[in-house]
């Protein structure tokens, strides 16, 4: 008989390899390193409180005799506690069989989940995608990089795997639990480093997610599921309150479900469906800038004289503080990363950043950002979207219609004067164009920037803002609208059948939380139907 406990903060010094845990983690519990029948990795994390005590906690699952597991439960040590395994939940399906397939619109990270778990499940998904393969969308970019136009459906946020297969690959994600394990589980089971599963801010790098993406599609083919490429969905075809088709660029789909996961940039789709009487509210968003600073810099200022070791890596940061009446926050950084144009449509410009699996970027770089409410200046349900728009455009104006970046000098932002010269980046399409940023940033924006840059570079020990340069705008870090659902079978109020889903209905921020939100809503179209015969 044996039985498992959970050990938490065990620690485990920079030069100690992780072999070792499973010894020390029986050490800790007073029993011999032979008491460990089996064990694994829950949660990993760097403490970086202390410069002078770099250090790594770690929660393990420990499976021990049953002797020795109630020897060590009932010693009343803090950290050790009964292990539960929060099973993963599947409902059986429904008594109302399908009698077609369901759709899914979009194949970013709510997509691909959604469609992976109803192919998994006999349901045998179609999935419409307006760009192109991964593989075709990676030529595209590269295009696009060498000075080439923008393709509107191929491009750093349309396409296989959504716009996060072009910004860092971060799995971060705030909650837990059973549905986030199973993502980040299918994640490492399509090429995923293993460790996602339990890192404390797990990364891929945007090299290494095509591989991921790639395989998780074709996992859900093998299953009996189908991606269609290049294919827009342009209407939707209703009546009486319920879904009976879709209009697409490559002809009419009869459908009686549709997942509808177009992602936060589909502003054409947004139209359309506002004009087709589907109720869309505006919400609050994050706009900013995106700064860069040297990644020596930030090494430096996060690790002290332990910069460098190979158990750390490039270092990265969180900050928020009170910037006037808002708060200013940092978001999606990237360590060792690029600054990039995140542009789905032609005249517009607006800032991202990315990072490789390397880390090996000479640059570090974090969004910058309030939260905006649009409702505080109109009453339009796009009012967001118009928003993004007007500053995505005077940016791309201001950098000469050429998607050149608006990039200034903090120093000089700061001290209210344009920048000029050559200033350093890691523009992916290379071209900067020095000015004051001033002119093309909402005023919220830059006054938050004006009194909390100086915050926070006091709390990086003056080396936030040496040397470092702003970007912007940056746009879009998440979706401007919300497409209403009930709270329980997640579909639309206003019609029948359709599942609004991730990011761009408003409900995830980011890749790990939109591939959850499609999880959830496949497993409560499973629920309320049997699959087509």
């Amino acid at each position: 008989m044996s039985t498992s406990v959970k050990l938490n903060n065990l620690r485990l010094e920079l030069d100690d390899p992780e072999e070792s845990l499973p010894a020390r983690a029986a050490g800790r519990l007073g029993l011999g390193a032979d008491a460990v029948l089996r064990w694994r990795i829950l949660r990993k994390s760097l403490d970086a409180r202390r410069v002078d005590d770099l250090h790594f906690n770690y929660a393990m699952e420990l499976e021990l005799p049953a002797d020795a597991a109630e020897r060590a439960l009932s010693a009343g040590l803090r950290d050790v506690q009964p292990y539960r395994d929060e099973g993963f939940a599947w409902p059986d399906p429904g008594s109302s069989p399908l009698e077609r397939r369901p759709v899914v619109i979009g194949a970013g990270p709510a997509g691909l989940i959604a469609g992976y778990m109803l192919a998994l499940h006999g349901y045998r998904p179609l999935v419409l995608e307006r760009g192109r393969a991964v593989k075709d969308r990676v030529a595209d970019v590269r295009a696009f990089d060498a000075g080439g136009p923008v393709d509107a459906e191929s491009n750093y946020l349309f396409g296989e795997g959504g716009a996060g297969t072009f910004s860092d690959g971060k799995l971060t994600c705030r909650g837990g639990g059973p549905d986030v394990r199973k993502v980040l589980e299918i994640l490492a089971d399509c090429h995923a480093k293993p460790s996602v599963v339990y890192e404390h801010r797990p990364h891929l790098g945007s090299n290494r997610l095509p591989l991921v993406v790639r395989t998780l599609r074709k996992k859900m083919e093998a299953l009996g599921g189908e991606v269609r490429f290049s294919c827009r969905v342009e209407d939707v075809d209703m009546a009486d309150g319920r879904l009976r088709g879709l209009a697409t660029s490559s002809g009419y789909i009869p459908a009686d479900v549709a997942i509808l996961a177009m992602g936060h940039s589909a502003r054409d789709t947004y139209d359309m469906l506002l004009r087709r009487g589907i109720p869309i509210q505006a919400k609050p968003f994050q706009f900013g800038v995106r700064i860069e600073q040297p990644q020596g810099q930030i090494d430096m200022a996060q690790y002290g004289p332990r910069q460098g070791h190979p158990a750390l890596g490039a270092a990265d940061y969180t900050l928020n503080v009170r910037a006037g009446a808002c708060d200013l926050f940092t978001f999606c950084m990237c360590a060792g990363g690029y600054v990039m144009p995140s542009v789905s449509e032609p005249g517009y410009w607006c800032s991202n950043g990315m990072s490789e699996s390397r880390h090996d970027s000479p640059f570090a770089n974090s969004g910058l950002v309030v939260t905006v409410d649009p409702t505080l200046t109109s009453s339009h349900p796009l009012a967001g979207v118009h928003f993004q728009q007007h500053y995505e455009r005077a940016a791309y104006v201001a950098g000469g219609r050429s998607y050149a970046a608006p990039i200034q000098w903090a120093r000089d932002f700061l001290a209210g004067r344009p920048s000029r010269g050559k200033l350093p980046s890691s523009y992916t399409r290379g071209t900067v164009k020095p000015m004051d940023l001033g002119r093309i940033l909402p005023e919220q924006v830059a006054e938050a920037l004006l009194k909390g840059l100086p915050i926070m570079d006091r709390r990086m020990g003056r080396l936030f803002l040496r040397d470092a340069t702003i970007t912007g705008p940056e746009s879009r870090g998440s979706s401007p609208v919300r497409i209403p659902r009930d709270h329980v079978g997640l579909q639309s109020p206003a019609v029948a059948g359709l599942y609004p889903c991730g990011e761009g209905a408003g409900y995830a921020g980011g890749i790990v939380s939109a591939a959850v939100d499609g999880l959830r809503v496949a497993r409560a179209l499973v629920a309320a139907f049997a699959p087509p015969a």
